[in-house]
């Protein structure tokens, strides 16, 4: 249904004439007969004051008009090919045409068995060109309809500035028409890139300066993409968002830790040594396991040495019969962790002995392996405790997530919900990478991600479709087109 059908439907709904909508909007009754012939479209003014008239949103009058705009260019090529593939196959036969004396009075029309065939044969290449196009520049199609939405998300919000003018009538002692004339609109810059779409609004300190800055929300849902990161720019700020999470995606195989980073995403991966210690949080179901033991194959085909804490004596426990260091009683659980974190002060006195050791260098520069303690169904083993028990450990862990990076002692940590009570002492703030696995509460976002977090989690509906967070900006393209998780000192995005 387009802009004049609507007009037409809203009209009779509210039991009025032409006319009288005509004299409701200070318009003739000429001009609301073209609308409802979609003669003519009424000016930007004039669909606000409908949108008021008929207590209907502009919205609702404009999404069909403005939508269809990509789909009706997208046919009248089609229908420009289908004409032009016609033409070429009975070319023969209309040049052999006498049309200085063909009447079609006299002659008639045929349609031979040939234009039959040529008829299925344009059809056959207007739909395979759809097919291709759609199947190899679908993101080009999606570029159009983006830019569509952000052209409409400008008219509908009025964020820019126009001038009243008078159209001069071809009689002069006629009144002109009034129309809204567009003076000023916002500058925005939309760029799609390896999977990353990269919208930049210039800042000219104008009336919808606030506006502009606070698009996130409105680009995640209306781009139906992910916001990676927010960065203000000197004249401009830059949004950047996960265009196609989908295709980003890798196999378990092709999930590798090399260089100190582990790869979880095409465009994505996690610099433990810049971001040290993992929180992963998650309801039943969510994939917590299936994501901690993709983590654990690819680390051990590297030299780092893994503890493996499993309360539950559930799936991770049975690694513990290919494979050593893997815990699921509470005494050797608590064993572990003092263990580990002796460990780590063994090692930190040994690089400072080390020949090699240079103030500033970590673990990593003088080819030492990297250690993690994988902790599953962290609240639960918590649960498993006394008060006194519950103290002492949580001192070791804080003291592991406060010295650990320097020494390449590394906390990977699961659990369904991360309650402050069993991360106290700031013990939360220090895992710099974040992972929310499946469906997770408002609430449970919050707990995870931090209340200074002002994004929308929105739950849509693919598998796999979860959030991660890390302390500084989440992902940025490189130069060689990977998109890396890098810390930095401007607190949380």
């Amino acid at each position: 249904m387009n802009i004049s059908q609507k007009i037409l439907l809203q009209r009779k709904k509210k039991g009025i004439s032409q006319e009288d909508l005509a004299n409701a909007l200070n318009v003739s009754r000429q001009a609301v007969s073209k609308w409802e012939s979609s003669q003519s479209v009424p000016d930007m003014d004039k669909i606000v004051a409908l949108s008021d008239y008929f207590n209907v949103t502009t919205d609702y009058l404009l999404r069909d008009e403005i939508e269809t705009i990509v789909y009706r260019f997208s046919m009248g090529t089609l229908l420009f090919l289908f004409l032009a593939v016609i033409l070429l196959l009975n070319l023969k036969q209309l040049m052999r045409t006498d049309w200085e004396h063909f009447s079609l009075l006299d002659n008639g029309l045929t349609f031979s068995t040939y234009n039959f065939i040529t008829l299925l044969i344009a059809t056959g290449v207007c739909a395979l060109v759809a097919f291709l196009y759609y199947h190899f520049c679908y993101d080009r199609f999606k570029q159009l309809l983006h830019r569509q939405k952000l052209a409409r998300m400008i008219l509908e919000n009025k964020w820019y500035e126009a001038d009243t003018v008078k159209d001069s009538g071809f009689f002069t002692d006629l009144q002109g028409r009034s129309r809204e004339k567009i003076v000023w609109f916002p500058k925005i810059y939309y760029q799609m890139e390896k999977g990353l779409l990269h919208i930049r609004c210039e800042i000219t300190l104008g009336k919808y300066q606030d506006q502009l800055l606070r698009l996130e929300d409105k680009l995640e849902s209306g781009l139906y993409c992910e916001l990676t990161d927010k960065t203000l720019h000197d004249g401009y700020i830059e949004y950047t968002l996960l265009y196609d999470t989908i295709a980003n995606r890798i196999s378990i195989d092709e999930v590798k830790a090399e260089n100190d980073c582990l790869r979880l995403m095409k465009n994505l991966v996690w610099e433990y040594d810049a971001l040290p210690h993992a929180l992963i949080a998650g309801g039943t179901g969510g994939g917590k396991t299936y994501f901690l033991l993709t983590i654990i194959e690819a680390l051990l085909q590297t030299n780092a040495e893994l503890y493996i804490l499993d309360p539950k004596n559930a799936d991770l426990a049975d690694l513990g019969t290919v494979m050593p260091n893997v815990y699921h009683t509470k005494e050797e659980m608590i064993d572990c962790v003092n263990a580990f974190y002796d460990g780590m002060v063994a090692r930190s006195e040994e690089m400072k002995q080390h020949p090699k050791y240079k103030t500033g260098e970590n673990y990593a520069y003088l080819g030492l392996p990297p250690c993690f303690l994988i902790f599953d169904e962290y609240v639960a083993f918590f649960e498993m405790l006394a008060t006194k028990e519950s103290v002492s450990l949580l001192s070791q862990l804080k003291k592991i997530v406060m010295l650990g990076r320097q020494a390449g002692y590394f906390l990977i940590v699961a659990c369904q919900r991360p309650d402050a009570k069993y991360f106290s002492d700031g013990i939360r703030d220090n895992f710099n990478f974040r992972v929310g696995l499946g469906r997770i509460s408002e609430l449970g976002y919050g707990m995870l991600f931090g209340s200074a977090v002002k994004k929308q989690f929105f739950q849509k509906r693919i598998k796999g479709h979860d959030f991660l967070q890390t302390i500084g900006s989440l992902a940025y393209a490189r130069q060689d087109g990977t998109a890396t998780c890098e810390a930095k000192d401007d607190g949380t995005d």
